[in-house]
């Protein structure tokens, strides 16, 4: 079982290392674990599918190396397919790809399985759910973006909340969310069925613990009683 098999109901957080220190990758990391992370999100961009160039397989390795915590890539790239075997073999989790950025997701999907690790899609704010009415069986999580892929640091989108909400009529698959969470906008997400937040300015611009264990918290109390 891959990570997000294991992730329940349970509510995890994820920062997105986009927003670290990159002089001190591994130590921000380390902070960010003792707030409880469980889950790094690392956004790889090629300034063509998106305007953004960030990092790549050979950062993703060391970060691997560096950290027992399971690394989770999202391709914001024109071809992900590309990218997949090299990522592998740095060590992450797992992969999750933009539909749009694909011409043929199922094998995209399959190529990412077939190395052991989990898969994901990635929806941008305008992209309906039922994008993935085929794919469903080829998924292991979804990742709801609440800003426009390609930047850290932009202003949450609240139509966000019912596409959450949307998506778990639709599947018990693991949702996860990306861009603009913080310790408002968590307990939105988690009370609309997302349980896997991806946080990173809302982190790394202050206590990086104390930041982390803050948002997990405040999507924790919008599960209501046990």
């Amino acid at each position: 079982m891959g990570f997000f098999g294991s992730v329940g109901d349970r509510v995890v957080g994820a920062p997105s290392i986009l927003a670290a220190d990159f002089a001190n990758l591994a130590e921000e990391v380390r902070r960010v674990e003792a707030g409880g992370a469980e889950l790094v999100h690392f956004d790889v961009m090629d300034n063509h599918f998106v305007p953004n160039l960030s990092v790549g397989p050979a950062v993703a390795a060391a970060l691997v190396a560096s950290t027992d915590l399971p690394v989770d890539a999202h391709l914001q790239v024109m071809r992900p397919d590309s990218l997949i075997p090299a990522l592998v073999e740095a060590g992450v989790a797992s992969i999750q790809v933009q539909p749009e950025s694909t011409p043929h997701l199922h094998r995209t999907l399959e190529a990412i399985k077939n190395a052991g690790l989990d898969a994901g899609c990635a929806l941008s704010p305008t992209m309906s759910p039922s994008v993935l009415e085929y794919a469903w069986p080829y998924l292991d999580y979804v990742n709801v973006m609440s800003v426009s892929p390609g930047f850290g640091g932009q202003a949450f989108i609240p139509e966000m909340v019912g596409k959450v909400r949307r998506l778990r009529e639709m599947t018990d698959l693991p949702i996860q969310v990306d861009g603009g969470i913080t310790e408002e906008t968590a307990p939105l997400m988690v009370a609309a069925g997302a349980r896997v937040l991806v946080a990173g300015s809302a982190v790394f611009r202050g206590d990086r613990a104390a930041r982390m264990r803050g948002i997990v918290e405040a999507g924790e109390g919008a599960l209501g009683p046990a």
